[in-house]
């Protein structure tokens, strides 16, 4: 049963994903991956609310292995931003690369962190 979990939040995770990601970079007129960003910052600040929900005991295991193994592993990723952060390099833009590197580790970072004690101030 817990596989049918993870595949029911992945696939609302896939499409969230590339909607948000289509909808962000939309709005930007810059060869900086955006939507990437977004999603991947977003993903990372729901799965750091999740982990501590399931560590004070406010939700199961059941809703980590749906929302945080399905949704958010398929939300976030990590193949399209290693891509990106390439193309980026290949075409030139080495700023925008590295700003892509560091800015997205230190977003996903915070993002969890922020998560995580939002979690332990709401459920402590």
């Amino acid at each position: 049963m817990n596989w049918l979990l993870v595949i029911v939040g992945a696939a609302i995770g896939a499409p969230l994903r590339y909607v948000t990601d289509r909808a962000v970079q939309s709005r930007h007129d810059t060869v900086f991956p955006w939507g990437t960003f977004a999603v991947n910052t977003a993903g990372s600040l729901v799965l750091g609310l999740l982990t501590g929900a399931v560590a004070a005991g406010a939700t199961s295991s059941q809703v980590q292995l749906l929302v945080g193994t399905g949704l958010c592993g398929a939300l976030t990723t990590y193949s399209t931003f290693s891509y990106e952060t390439l193309r980026l390099a290949e075409d030139g833009a080495m700023l925008y690369a590295a700003a892509n590197v560091v800015g997205s580790v230190v977003a996903a970072l915070a993002a969890v962190f922020v998560g995580v004690s939002l979690a332990e101030t709401l459920w402590a």
